[in-house]
């Protein structure tokens, strides 16, 4: 799609959205006394309690069970759009790798794990392996945004995102779903809960299987599912109430994700020439325990224990050709790496009364452990195997305070103190070691200007620890050292629960000190196997930008929401470890605008929903390795049907206009015999459609 017709959409949803936000804080768009209002949510994933999203002093976003219900098919990957400033990058089946903000990584190809966005599933660290992250049964995704060095610490340098699955129930409950589309998609998940009264618990279980043949088409072996998908969620939960008191909640997932991976070609298109296509697996077993109980003066102790099991392949047809395209030359590479993962940690927290409106203080006190240990076994066709194994053992204490200043003033303060050993040794034979002692938190002042409006400003530092290149990157460079954040902001937060509306906006400031880069490099002009990724230190870099986000009922039947994220990005300096340049230039993969809005009917049992996105264009790597960049693109998604308390009936479309749209980008040589440095995207999904079918008893 050409610039100008996206210049031109981007004006109509500011010109959209201007009006629609004027609308919605003017006083004359009351609803009727016996309208809804808009759905309750809680925020869970941050500082530590439960809160109202109103009274949480940060940009935070959260997605409902409806909310999920309504714009979404299958995957998290596809509400994305609905989270100001959340970009992902490919290069993988399902979305793994995450930016907030312009913070994140985007492959791990080689270096040891090191995310910069914290991933929970049910409490359980997924950092840097969410690739499991289906919606099926899923209740609720909250998404922090900015440094949360007092909830996660080095894991939450640029935010947190938490994905909660539906609790057991106190009365049964059964529903079956089941989809229909083209490209050969089709799934089937079945959920099911009821208590159990003679022992006072309840329990839930949940599974899925999912199919599509992944939309694309191997032109050399006449293939239409060489990137298919074929995906196997399941979950157990068990809650049992120990009195008044006391709750201990079990939580058991498994996923299997045995997706294909055959996503780019020669010509940048959805047709491959690849004569070995590839992987892109991962199978998931976990386990969470959960044991909280109110003690008195309604003081209580937390206790988390969670194990992850995580096995994972990763391979490609590394020159995108076969021989009859290569002909007459002999030019063949296939890349593959078995990757073992499994993390266990455990968490306690002591913590007061929560603060209200008679105390003036409320306190919190916990002790974290986190060991992470992965192994890697990497082969290929043109040099020896390697095999690494990685291990680290983080240990934390944290702290917070709240409290209030008058009747209308609510400070807070959060401190965190970790520490990270880490151990490394490959079969080349290398090895290193590494302590880093980092320390972050923040502080907060919220003005409570009325019942239903908030006024906050916060200054939070975040950090994440150094780490290793692995591989021949170490050739390179082994080591890079820890990076931190400095994040101000300013925030407002409304909820007008006579109007039913939200509305949520802020301005925020990142200044990052030994800023972690990494970039590209290709080490042979005619060997794209000796493509490499090292990870350096830069001297500083800066975020800024606002985001938004509103929901509202203007009538009884329609509701609207929208969200807005502006962002610039700044990187310079010398890199810490050979003192070369690097020029200003804005951070990869961070659009300046990323807008959303939707629209969802309801009347009479019938419902139709829009949602319409627009993303800036970003650069795909560091000014060292190229500058080159996506286009800009716009997506639409529309989903209509009609839906009773005991079955639902919805045809869905996704990228209604079919945009051919980058989510990640290489720039390298690849093509015999002049080998040019040419740029190749992984597209994003084409246009879908299909059928849902839900049925549900009660």
């Amino acid at each position: 799609m050409s610039i100008p017709n996206q210049t031109a959409r981007v004006a109509w949803s500011v010109r959209l959205v201007a009006p629609v936000s004027l609308a919605l804080l003017s006083p004359a768009r009351a609803l009727d006394a016996d309208s809804p209002e808009l759905e309750k949510v809680t925020v869970s994933a941050s500082r530590l309690r439960e809160q109202d999203p109103l009274d949480v002093p940060a940009s935070v976003t959260v997605l409902s069970e409806s909310a999920l219900h309504d714009g979404a098919q299958q995957h998290f990957q596809e509400v994305l759009s609905q989270v100001p400033n959340l970009n992902w990058a490919a290069g993988s089946s399902r979305p793994r790798y995450f930016q907030i903000r312009g913070i994140g990584e985007r492959e791990q190809y080689e270096g040891a794990p090191n995310p910069s966005v914290g991933f929970l599933i049910d409490d359980i660290d997924f950092s840097g392996v969410g690739m499991a992250a289906t919606l099926f049964d899923v209740s609720q995704v909250e998404v922090l945004r900015g440094p949360q060095g007092t909830r996660l610490g080095a894991n939450a340098l640029a935010g947190l995102i938490a994905v909660q699955s539906a609790a057991p129930s106190d009365h049964f409950d059964l529903k079956a779903t089941a989809d229909l589309g083209n490209y050969d998609t089709g799934s089937l998940g079945v959920a099911a809960t009821a208590p159990v009264e003679s022992l006072n618990s309840a329990w839930r279980l949940a599974v899925q299987k999912y199919r599509s043949d992944g939309f694309r088409t191997n032109s050399f072996l006449h293939r239409e599912d060489t990137n298919g998908r074929d995906e196997l969620t399941a979950r157990g939960k068990w809650r049992t109430e120990m009195g008044e008191s006391g709750r201990l909640d079990l939580t058991f997932m498994h996923a299997n994700l045995d997706n294909g991976y055959d996503a780019f070609s020669i010509d940048n298109s959805r047709t491959t020439l690849s004569d070995q296509p590839g992987e892109d697996s991962q199978r998931v077993n976990a386990m969470a325990i959960k044991w909280h109980n109110t003690l008195a003066s309604q003081s209580s102790l937390t206790l988390i224990a969670t194990v992850l099991d995580s096995s994972s392949v990763h391979a490609y047809d590394a020159d995108w050709g076969n021989p009859q395209s290569w002909a007459p030359y002999d030019y063949s590479y296939v890349y593959r790496s078995e990757r073992m993962h499994d993390t266990q940690s455990a968490e306690i927290r002591f913590a007061s009364a929560p603060l209200n409106a008679d105390t003036r203080l409320a306190w919190l006190v916990g002790a974290y452990a986190l060991r992470v240990r992965e192994g890697i076994n990497e082969t290929t066709n043109y040099s020896d195997p390697l095999q690494s194994h990685y291990e680290a053992v983080n240990a934390a204490v944290f702290a917070q305070l709240d409290g209030r200043l008058a009747d209308r003033w609510v400070w807070a303060a959060g401190v965190r103190g970790e520490q990270r050993d880490a151990d490394y040794d490959d079969t080349r034979p290398s090895d290193a070691t590494r302590k880093d002692r980092m320390m972050g938190g923040q502080v907060s002042l919220t003005f409570e200007a009325t019942d239903s409006a908030r006024l906050y400003g916060s200054i939070a530092r975040g950090y994440k620890a150094g780490g290793f290149n692995l591989g021949s990157a170490a050739a390179v460079r082994q080591e890079f050292e820890p990076e931190f954040v400095w994040n101000y902001e300013l925030g407002m937060k409304i909820e007008l629960p006579q109007h039913s509306l939200y509305l949520e906006t802020s301005l925020f400031y990142m200044q990052r000190q030994h800023m972690q880069v990494r970039s590209g490099e290709q080490v042979d002009p005619t060997d794209p196997t000796t493509y490499i990724f090292v990870t350096s230190n830069v001297a500083s870099g800066r975020n800024y930008g606002l985001e938004a986000t509103l929901r509202w009922l203007p009538t009884a039947h329609l509701e609207l929401g929208a969200s807005v994220g502006l962002l610039r990005t700044r990187e310079t300096g010398s890199l810490t470890s050979d003192g070369d340049y690097v020029a200003p230039r804005a951070q990869a993969h961070s659009p300046e605008y990323q807008v959303q809005i939707n629209a969802t009917y309801r009347r009479r049992g019938w419902m139709a929903r829009v949602d319409t996105s627009a993303v800036d264009a970003f650069y795909f790597d560091v000014p060292s390795d190229h500058d080159q960049r996506s286009t800009r693109y716009w997506l639409t998604n529309i989903k209509a049907g009609f839906e009773t308390k005991t079955w639902q009936v919805h045809a869905w479309l996704r990228n209604a206009f079919d945009e051919q749209y980058a989510t990640r980008g290489f720039f390298f040589a690849n093509e015999p015999p002049d080998f040019p440095d040419k740029l190749y995207i992984q597209n994003g999904d084409p246009r879908q459609f299909g059928v849902t079918l839900q049925w549900s008893l009660r």
